[in-house]
């Protein structure tokens, strides 16, 4: 069997992209949107970028139920069961956990890529060479993996991961995470060298980040996700 067969992707497609208004509208938010004038929506561009890494069969798309239309219309190529309906908005631990065991109850032995459905990637032989790395290393290792970007500015809307060790050429592992840091932080963080934009971008397999929430949920919880 090929060894991609056992590769998912989630794309995370529920937001309401309101950074992005009046463009993106809550009917219509900028995942649907054809920002360059390609023909192409982000959403699209998404679904066409990961299908060079995972089979089109294994591509999940989670969003909120209002936006089913959407989904379905610009990827017609996708069955209706690959299409997980969120009921309301929960961000972004829910959709993961939901699509993890979605995907483990079809395959123990998957791993998996969730990507957000509205990055612009430019160069995409770079981001393909860096996913096929990145699911090479969580299929070998008991590990969650982020993709991080250099920063080329102080931004203060982004995430930022402090790298530490290396564990393997181009894997480090995270000292810290800081999430939307002020200007003045923002700008010691780039200045340092030591750490990078969040991507949102994670890699693992599905059996890895179902026991890790196991073990980050209150223990209440924790018979309501089970895996035998």
């Amino acid at each position: 069997m090929d060894a991609n067969s056992h590769r998912y992707c989630v794309i995370m497609c529920g937001g309401v992209g309101s950074r992005f208004w009046p463009y993106s509208r809550a009917n219509k938010p900028k995942q649907f949107i054809d920002f360059l004038g390609t023909g192409r929506s982000l959403l699209q561009m998404c679904f066409d970028r990961i299908k060079q890494l995972v089979p089109k069969e294994n591509v999940i798309v989670v969003t909120n139920a209002i936006y089913e239309p959407l989904v379905k219309e610009q990827l017609p190529e996708l069955d209706a069961e690959h299409i997980l309906l969120e009921p309301c908005r929960r961000n972004t631990a829910p959709c993961i956990a939901w699509a993890a065991h979605h995907i483990y109850a079809r395959d123990p032995e998957a791993s998996m890529i969730v990507t957000p459905s509205d990055h612009l990637i430019t160069n995409e032989a770079e981001f393909v060479n860096r996913v096929q790395r990145g699911f090479e290393f969580v299929e070998s290792n008991d590990a969650l993996l982020t993709l991080g970007i250099h920063p080329t500015r102080p931004e203060t809307g982004y995430g930022y991961i402090q790298i530490g060790q290396e564990i393997e050429p181009g894997i480090l592992k995270v000292k810290t995470f800081t999430e939307k840091p002020d200007l003045e932080l923002a700008k010691v963080f780039v200045e340092s060298g030591e750490f990078f934009w969040n991507s949102g971008i994670f890699l693992w397999t599905a059996d890895t980040i179902i026991k890790a929430l196991h073990t980050l949920m209150r223990p209440t919880l924790r018979e309501s996700l089970s895996v035998e």
